[in-house]
């Protein structure tokens, strides 16, 4: 994650370089002689956005406590493998769940008859999903 983090202020660097250089060439040209402002601000905008990630990387690494079981490359697979939460691999739900939202969606561009059908589609799915551990062989 380190290299990460100085490769993004070496990308962030180059950019900024490479906007200054861009921005002296076109005062000098003599066919040109003036400030060409899309190409520099395009080069700025890139090296801030460079530096934007730059920053993100350096604070997540910073609030994550160190180097992660993912980034050592000696690392196990048993290092890294907290409890996620309970799924069901076998649940139909969030496969109706989708196929509403692809009603509701063909109904905005299609027809708005449809979006009713996909909304009435879509609560039952979310009521399905919340109470499948209720009801039936996997009831607790």
């Amino acid at each position: 994650m380190r290299s990460n983090v100085i490769l993004w202020w070496i990308i962030a660097t180059f950019f900024t370089i490479a906007s200054a250089i861009y921005t002296v060439w076109n005062l000098v040209d003599p066919f040109h002689g003036y400030v060409e402002w899309v190409g520099t601000v395009a080069l700025l905008f890139v090296a801030f956005m460079g530096a934007m990630i730059a920053i993100y990387l350096q604070r997540t690494y910073k609030a994550q406590g160190g180097e992660l079981p993912e980034d050592v490359l000696t690392a196990d697979i048993d290092d890294g493998d907290p409890e996620l939460g309970e799924f069901s691999p076998w649940s139909w739900w969030p496969l109706v769940l989708s196929g509403s939202a692809a009603v509701f969606l063909l109904g905005l561009a299609v027809g708005h008859f449809l979006l009713p059908i996909g909304l009435a589609i879509f609560v039952v799915a979310i009521v399905g999903w919340v109470y499948e551990y209720y009801r039936g062989h996997f009831a607790r």
